[in-house]
């Protein structure tokens, strides 16, 4: 009896482990003229302390309003003020698959502090939780980390990068200029998997980010994700589809 009371348990925790959800953590840098090494964008959608506004985030193009009307997604939370640096978390459900993507909005001049929790959260060294009616999402636990905004580390430094933590096996996109020369040693530290980053400058806007998301969920190799990403950058921007493929780059 005791056995099979214990196969019972191990039976019940293995499929709670089984039916847990992949999770996507997505870090937004909100654009700021003020505080960032950019070129300057109007003056309206360049405010980083202007979530609604903003270029990478309540703009057309931006994460939060085009996720919110893509198809496949559906937001089932919003909150405001979600710490002193976070001015707004959204979080969507995929409609299909058992996948949630939380996407944080950093105020435009704590562009460090998101990339510090970017590399922290690439090494398995998130301790944030996420609690929603139907489901508790723990994000260290998250599949894909991605960063979205202005490259920060050309304009500062991170002094000691968080280390892979408990054998973490993160993948990574880096929407940001020149991401794979700036980023990747804290890649490298992280023990992260850089599924799409970028060689040159470039326009970091939330249908670049679908797309190659969509190829993720796939379970598309990298090869396929590029490629994704650079149709999509393409077929928004008409940079030419042989720019959009140098553009960007997946692996090492």
């Amino acid at each position: 009896m005791r056995r099979i009371f214990i196969y019972f348990l191990f039976t019940f925790f293995s499929a709670q482990l089984s039916a847990q959800p992949k999770i996507i953590h997505v870090f937004v840098a909100l654009c700021d003229n003020e505080s960032q090494g950019i070129v300057p964008v109007p003056k309206k959608i360049g405010n980083g302390n202007d979530p609604d506004n903003n270029l990478y985030w309540g703009c057309g193009y931006g994460v939060r309003t085009f996720f919110k009307a893509a198809a496949e997604w559906r937001m089932v939370s919003k909150r405001k003020s979600v710490s002193s640096d976070i001015l707004e978390r959204c979080i969507f459900k995929h409609i299909t698959k058992d996948v949630y993507m939380v996407a944080d909005a950093y105020k435009g001049d704590h562009i460090k502090k998101c990339n510090e929790d970017f590399f922290r959260s690439s090494s398995g060294n998130s301790t944030d939780t996420v609690m929603l009616k139907e489901q508790v999402l723990n994000l260290q636990t998250a599949q894909l980390v991605c960063y979205v905004g202005h490259d920060g580390l050309m304009d500062f430094s991170i002094d000691n990068y968080p280390v892979q933590k408990d054998n973490a096996k993160k993948d990574v996109m880096i929407l940001a200029c020149a991401s794979k020369l700036y980023y990747k040693n804290g890649i490298k530290a992280a023990g992260a998997t850089p599924v799409l980053w970028t060689t040159n400058l470039m326009c970091p806007e939330a249908y670049t980010l679908k797309a190659a998301i969509d190829g993720w969920l796939l379970n598309e190799s990298g090869a396929q994700i590029h490629l994704r990403a650079a149709e999509a950058y393409d077929q928004y921007l008409k940079c030419g589809i042989k720019g959009a493929k140098n553009l960007f780059a997946t692996g090492w």
